[in-house]
Formats: structure tokens, sequence, C-alpha cells
């Protein structure tokens, strides 16, 4: 199990710096990933997607498993 600061989380956290969602991926949170992904991509037409990313790495860096 993941818990925030481990190192899988770590590496989804880089992950999703690079391409928001993909530290979801990473997770195995398929949907999370794909709304993440098109949500940023959807607001960086009105300079907002930056948003989506910084939540999209820190929602990789504190996620706890089940």
């Amino acid at each position: 199990m993941s818990s925030p600061g481990s190192s899988g989380n770590v590496i989804a956290a880089l992950a999703s710096f690079f391409i928001p969602g993909l530290g979801q991926l990473l997770q195995g949170r398929v949907l999370m990933a794909v709304f993440q992904f098109i949500l940023a991509g959807a607001l960086w037409f009105v300079l907002l997607g930056w948003l989506v990313h910084l939540w999209s790495v820190i929602d990789a860096a504190l996620y706890r498993g089940r």
C-alpha cells in the first residue's frame, strides 16, 4: 500500500509534473487520470490549466491506497 511520501508516490508525483494524470495512471486510478488529463488540456486554453496540473501533482503525492 502506498502512503504519502512513499517512493511510489514520489515517482507518481514526478510523472504528473510532466503530464497531468500520468501519476494517477501509474497508481492504477484510470478514471482520475483521464479526468485530470482532459480537464488540464481544456483549461490550458484559458490559461488555468496550471491549476489542474498542480492539483494532479499534489493528488499523486498524497494518495493513500486502500
